[in-house]
């Protein structure tokens, strides 16, 4: 769900995520894919890790090769439109979709994915407050990413506003769902 939410908001052409924008600046320098360099991000950050001193679980890996793989494998079929609305509407079907990945991810409890390690990582080490910490790792990913052409635009100010609503709906309607059902 969450790696198709981002191929959705790729393919919307209307601002990527920032983690995505900083992945498809690498990918139209690199020639890859943006489902690769989303993976060889992952691996990066995962590196990252190791002076932070976390660990990952298997929620972890799996993170990083099932969106990547996601991504690669539904964008070629996702629609894209030169129609201003339709475009952001299919920004914030995309958004919706990676909030409601989130919920999923999150309740699972397999390990934190790359970028949540990184940030928690930080925030103990820096003993900052997680809401700095994120804001800080999500603005240098875009500004490094934008700085190497991927795609920044009114659909990242949406995802940036819009993803905390988007995981807190996804995670209500994953516990709601899973309580229900017992």
């Amino acid at each position: 769900m969450f790696g198709l939410g981002e191929a959705v908001l790729i393919a919307s052409a209307a601002g990527n995520s920032p983690w995505t924008v900083l992945s498809q600046g690498i990918s139209q320098i690199s020639g890859w894919s943006i489902g690769v360099t989303t993976f060889l991000t992952s691996l990066a950050v995962l590196l990252l890790w190791i002076p932070l001193k976390q660990t990952p679980g298997i929620g972890t890996i799996l993170n990083a090769v099932i969106i990547a793989i996601a991504i690669d494998l539904s964008l070629p079929y996702l629609p894209q439109t030169d129609v201003f609305l339709l475009r952001v509407t299919e920004a914030v079907f995309g958004i919706l979709l990676v909030g409601f990945g989130s919920g999923l991810y999150l309740i699972a409890n397999l390990g934190p994915g790359p970028r949540d390690g990184l940030m928690t990582g930080l925030q103990r080490v820096t003993n900052l407050p997680v809401a700095r910490v994120r804001t800080a790792i999500e603005i240098t990913v875009v500004f490094f990413g934008w700085l190497l052409g991927g795609t920044l635009g009114l659909g990242t100010l949406m995802f940036a506003f819009g993803i905390g609503p988007a995981v807190s709906m996804g995670l209500y309607l994953v516990n709601y769902f899973s309580t229900r059902s017992n």
